[in-house]
């Protein structure tokens, strides 16, 4: 073991010197030890100078002008109402609840962080996010959206409190206002890196400061009706923009990174005459084994670091069936999986998504709305996917900004040293900007930027309504009543933006992963109560908070008991799966033609490599799984109770809290809020709106004066008892709950 240490201890040495003597020439570490050549300066951009991305930062300043000014006009709507500036009036029509819900799932992750990760891994590494994101609204329009429009609440975390009382409902606010802290946070790092980048700001996190700062200013004036006619304005200019540059990209540009050229003295993977890379360059027999093929060195010089010997593809079919379809490289197949997962279910509890469908004008519009942009992520997110490819081709391994880590070793890649190699921050950004036709580029940075404003204002927005609404309000202090509440839910944004700028800031460069952070949390606590409320025949207090308690303690044990190493890839069987080593030789690699005593031998300087072992994944799995098991266990035992003899029901602060009635019908009148409760009258059309004054006044006088004729009262007294009862014991009804209501407050 001694004899194996020592040489790897010199070398880590020499490496170290060889990068201090690159710095100080003015070369590079990689091509002082790799023999590579250092990377070459980003290119210059197509709008402004060399250094500078201005043309392009003033044209996304002003569509972001522009983007406030709608936003601070909409203050005029609110009119002083909370429901107004929660769920702007229950009015939203189908055209606008369409958009404003895309745009909430088409955020800076599923299209930066999309085309981040498909660059630095693969195609479905990148995909995932949008079709996990428009999973979740289509099962949203199928399951939930029209019971949640039909409860007509302010926020989401009331509708647990009418089913599971004050309790559930804070510990569900909490978690709800944890979870989107990090989708916030997300989207600001998503604004601060175009920032930051557009501007020339060195400092990632002042940039992340400045995008909270514009997205607060208008989200706090005009609340929901604020961010829905800004989502509108900032979805038909950004999606188009998108769409129009990804399909552009797809059919001009080179999909995928071609087989390698080489360099001189590189073996090609095939022989001459097989038809394969060898010939495709006019490759030609190796000196030192002439029965190899090599690169002929009439061929025209290019930056090529023979990266992929036989070439890259856009996507593979397989990616996520078969873990070993990345070969030579290690595929994340089950976090990719589970990152599906935890969007499409763990959305389902999104603050912002259930808000849209409280403020649609109905719950059909709210289910059809879901559906259309769950297909309009679909359709946007995923092919913006393939444009990570593209960026691979111009900023990859075998581009000439490519950096390798020197120290670092593959046996499968047949590398001794410079095995690992560094992505390109903001590589994509770059191809926006210097590649693409300025045009072209200028407005899909100004969709990106508009994904995220609209995903960033409904995160605060969702966060200040329910801290004020479900949280405040049951302050002993009383600070916050029906009278202030608008004035607080503004207050309230304020803190929210703060705080996510403050945890965006620790991670400034990596988009993509709060937006999995942010729904892991409700996965694992909210989501399984929520089908609770509208598919348990009885839902029960018990069962709500031992499932949300379950969740929580469930995800944290995990957290911390499960194996993590930070590569999100199980440790599979085959060398694909083995970590990077540190550098094992200073000979040739094994893909060089050279005298055998200086090509690199493994059996005698061996690369010393870990297996992968990340079970991230697993963890939000089980914590959902546990919630969803203890959830039935609890409703199971407390099937044949009735609620007042639920356990935990004695308390109060665990009752189902019991709105205060609205006032009774007069004159006969069938009240708005019974219509839309009992199907009958809704399947058959005698909604109160729909029956005139007048008639109703006739009815109620026929009702008064037949009180002697059976067959009229039978007629009446069935009408009514479809409805919900007969209209005195209505008021009844009413008068007995605002008495017991008082009684409790």
């Amino acid at each position: 073991m001694t004899m194996v240490l020592k040489p790897l201890v010199l070398l880590g040495a020499l490496l170290l010197l060889e990068r201090a003597r690159a710095e100080d020439s003015g070369t590079c570490g990689q091509e002082e030890v790799c023999g590579i050549p250092c990377p070459e300066d980003n290119p210059t951009p197509n709008i402004g100078s060399a250094s500078s991305n201005i043309g392009y930062g003033i044209a996304v300043a002003v569509f972001a002008g522009i983007s406030c000014l709608i936003g601070l006009a909409t203050i005029f709507f609110v009119k002083g109402k909370a429901e107004n500036f929660f769920v702007a009036g229950r009015s939203l029509p189908l055209w606008i609840v369409v958009p404003t819900l895309a745009a909430q799932s088409l955020d800076s992750n599923a299209l930066l962080g999309n085309v981040d990760l498909g660059y630095k891994f693969h195609f479905w590494d990148g995909a995932v996010l949008p079709l996990g994101l428009g999973l979740s609204l289509v099962l949203n329009g199928i399951f939930l959206a029209r019971h949640v429009n039909n409860d007509e609440v302010l926020t989401l975390p009331d509708i647990y409190a009418k089913r599971y009382g004050k309790v559930v409902e804070i510990l569900i606010s909490c978690i709800c206002i944890t979870s989107f802290l990090f989708l916030l946070a997300g989207n600001l790092v998503g604004m601060g890196v175009i920032v930051g980048y557009l501007f020339g700001i060195d400092n990632d996190v002042g940039s992340i400061w400045i995008s909270m700062i514009v997205i607060l200013a208008y989200t706090v004036c005009g609340g929901l009706f604020s961010v829905a006619y800004t989502d509108l304005f900032q979805s038909a200019v950004g999606w188009l923009g998108c769409l129009t540059l990804a399909f552009w990209a797809i059919k001009n540009e080179p999909r995928a990174p071609p087989p390698s050229i080489g360099f001189p003295g590189y073996i090609y993977p095939d022989l001459i005459g097989e038809g394969g890379v060898c010939d495709m360059y006019n490759g030609v027999p190796c000196d030192n084994n002439a029965t190899l093929c090599c690169y002929n060195s009439e061929n025209e010089p290019i930056a090529d670091n023979g990266a992929y010997p036989i070439g890259d593809v856009p996507k593979f079919s397989d990616q996520m069936t078969n873990p070993y379809s990345l070969t030579p490289f290690p595929n994340a197949i089950f976090f990719n999986w589970c990152t599906i997962f935890v969007l499409a279910f763990g959305n389902l509890a999104a603050l912002d998504f259930q808000a849209r469908c409280m403020a649609s004008k109905s719950a059909r519009i709210a289910t059809i709305g879901c559906i259309v942009a769950g297909c309009l992520t679909f359709m946007v997110g995923i092919p913006f996917g393939y444009l990570g490819a593209i960026v691979r081709y111009y900023f990859g391994p075998d581009s000439v900004y490519a950096t390798f880590e020197p120290n670092t070793c593959s046996a499968l890649l047949g590398l001794p040293t410079c095995g690992l190699w560094v992505p390109e921050n903001g590589a994509f950004l770059q191809y926006l900007t210097n590649i693409a036709p300025s045009f072209l580029g200028g407005w899909c940075l100004i969709g990106i930027f508009a994904a995220s404003m609209s995903t960033a204002d409904g995160a605060i927005l969702a966060m200040g309504t329910v801290l004020s609404n479900n949280v405040l309000r049951h302050l002993k202090c009383h600070c916050v009543t029906r009278d202030n509440l608008l004035k607080a839910a503004r207050y309230a944004t304020i803190p929210f933006g703060v705080l996510a700028a403050v945890i965006a800031s620790t991670r400034p460069n990596q988009t993509g992963y709060l937006l999995i952070v942010a729904f892991d949390i409700t996965l694992a606590t909210a989501v399984v109560p929520l089908f609770g409320c509208f598919y348990a025949k009885k839902p029960r207090p018990a069962a709500a908070f031992a499932a949300v308690c379950t969740g929580v303690i469930v995800r944290i044990i995990l957290e911390f008991t499960l194996p993590k190493d930070s590569s999100l890839v199980l440790p599979y069987s085959g060398d694909e799966f083995l970590d990077f080593g540190p550098a094992a030789s200073a000979k040739a690699p094994l893909f060089v033609d050279a005298p055998a005593e200086e090509v690199w031998n493994p059996e005698e300087e061996p690369c010393d490599q870990e297996r992968f072992a990340d079970f991230t994944g697993a963890d939000s799995l089980g914590a959902a799984f546990c919630s969803l098991t203890v959830f039935l266990f609890m409703q199971f035992l407390e099937r044949n109770k009735p609620i007042e003899e639920s356990w935990l029901c004695k308390r109060r602060a665990f009752r189902p809290y019991k709105p205060k009635p609205k006032p009774p019908p007069e004159d006969g009148e069938i009240p708005e809020h019974s219509v839309k409760s009992f199907g009958w009258l809704q399947n058959y059309s005698m909604r109160a709106s729909a029956i005139s004054a007048s008639l109703r006044s006739s009815i109620a006088k026929a009702a008064t004066d037949a009180e002697g004729d059976d067959d009229v009262m039978e007629i009446t007294n069935d009408t009514t008892n479809r409805s919900g009862g007969d209209l005195d014991d209505i008021k009844e009804s009413a008068d007995n709950d605002d008495a017991q209501f008082k009684e409790e407050e």
